[in-house]
């Protein structure tokens, strides 16, 4: 019984030393932004409200554009499928948006997925389509690393730029619980294969 507990011991120490590990490079990498010229810029969808989007997708779709301003990329990938209730999709909300600022054939609609793994692998579809395997993605800092993990895993090379006016990511209080949260997501995506 005494082996049980040691090995109850080892086990705790190795998840809380994991977690731990995993939070320190949510919040590392949630701090770094690698945009660079590529030949995309995908934005990962969030909520929208009957075509309208929501303050968070306005802030990742207004980092976008100043993105496709500064010459980064020559196309915009907007993912994020449609939730239940909705008439349109975060994509077509999205589009619809930044119509008003950026040219409409620079703007690609995705309009699948529900999570970050749909959407990446949706984008990845796209970009086989186009031999792109390099892309700036665009989302909330928290989100990351979790990005990068889910792009690799589809064949992409994803450098991320984090948009810096997000609701979520304006007061450290209010980005905790993500980022707690991302650190848990981040260790059950290293689980899969890569």
């Amino acid at each position: 019984m005494k082996w049980l507990k040691g090995v109850l011991g080892v086990g705790l120490v190795v998840a809380v030393v994991s977690y731990l590990v995993a939070f320190l490079s949510v919040l590392s990498v949630s701090r770094q932004d690698q945009a660079r010229p590529v030949s995309a810029i995908v934005v990962l969808g969030a909520a929208q409200y009957n075509g309208k989007p929501s303050p968070v997708l306005k802030a990742r779709l207004d980092h976008a554009a100043q993105l496709y301003a500064d010459s980064v990329a020559p196309l915009i990938v907007l993912t994020g499928g449609v939730a239940t209730g909705d008439k349109a999709s975060e994509a077509e909300a999205a589009a619809a948006y930044l119509a008003q600022s950026v040219p409409s054939p620079v703007l690609v609609v995705l309009p699948t997925g529900r999570t970050t793994d749909e959407s990446i692998a949706a984008a990845a579809e796209w970009c086989r389509g186009y031999d792109i395997t390099d892309i700036v993605v665009v989302s909330d800092p928290f989100h990351m690393l979790r990005v990068r993990l889910e792009a690799r895993r589809h064949g992409l090379t994803a450098y991320t730029s984090p948009t810096r006016s997000s609701p979520i990511s304006a007061h450290l209080n209010r980005e905790l619980p993500y980022l707690f949260a991302e650190a848990a997501k981040v260790l059950v995506a290293g689980t899969r294969n890569w």
